[in-house]
């Protein structure tokens, strides 16, 4: 059934669609924007192995999953494991402390972008510590900010992202943070301007780096996904997560 779905869509032209996307908004991006080309994770949440595979032949590596049971099943999906080799794994879902060793064994985790508490991050800080394997480097990771203020949306608030980071960086030997996330709302009309979550995380990312004096490019701001990567992009994203622009690329009829 998922073979016959998929075959609607046209994943390799859904990628090159995006990430000509991509080319022509740093082409137009304001030059005081000093931000770094975004790293486009492709979002392949309920989509089939068929669809990861077919995207990582047309060159794209980072993938993110927001749900355990499917990232721990997908990436030891025999497919994947024999055509994906260098596949790295983002896990962008709400993380429960009952599932942190479930996330972490996973082949190829790259880095979890959902961190909003000191007790999540010094539970994942202690699991890592004890993979086996001893793992060679710390585990990469990014705070994520609850922008929007949402009820249903996961996220430290904005005014205390700053001092969470500093716990990270001070206390989580095994933790490499690499900077900062949002989901921000949904339907945002950008007739009526920026994007507020945008602009809030981007005053957070300024706020960190002059405190700790970090180049701005060295700290990773993670926004935009496919109704507005573009606009975040403009802003300072430099990581987008992108799904249905991908995945859902309708094959154009002969």
């Amino acid at each position: 059934m998922l073979r016959r779905t998929m075959a609607e869509f046209d994943v390799k032209a859904g990628l090159q669609h995006v990430l000509k996307r991509i080319d022509e908004v740093l082409l137009q991006r304001p030059k005081e924007v000093a931000a770094a080309r975004p790293l486009l994770v492709a979002v392949s949440k309920t989509k089939p192995a068929e669809a990861v595979i077919e995207a990582y032949e047309a060159g794209q590596r980072d993938f993110g999953e927001n749900y355990v049971q499917e990232l721990e099943e997908k990436s030891r999906h025999p497919d994947i494991l024999a055509k994906c080799p260098d596949i790295r794994w983002h896990f962008i879902g709400h993380m429960q402390s009952n599932k942190i060793n479930k996330v972490l064994s996973v082949p190829n985790l790259r880095m979890i972008q959902t961190v909003d508490s000191e007790k999540l991050a010094t539970k994942l800080d202690a699991a890592w510590s004890k993979q086996q394997p001893t793992p060679e480097e710390p585990l990469q990771v990014l705070i994520q900010i609850n922008t929007s203020g949402e009820d249903v949306k996961s996220g430290i608030e904005a005014k205390d992202a700053p001092a969470l980071y500093q716990f990270i960086r001070s206390n989580l030997k095994h933790l490499n943070l690499l900077g900062i996330m949002t989901i921000g709302a949904y339907g945002f009309d950008y007739s009526n301007g920026p994007n507020p979550d945008f602009v809030s995380l981007m005053q957070v990312h300024r706020a960190i780096c002059e405190a700790h004096s970090l180049a701005p490019d060295s700290v990773l701001v993670s926004m935009g996904m496919s109704n507005d990567f573009d606009k975040a992009i403009e802003m300072g994203s430099t990581v987008v997560r992108v799904g249905s622009s991908i995945f859902g690329h309708r094959a154009a009829k002969a």
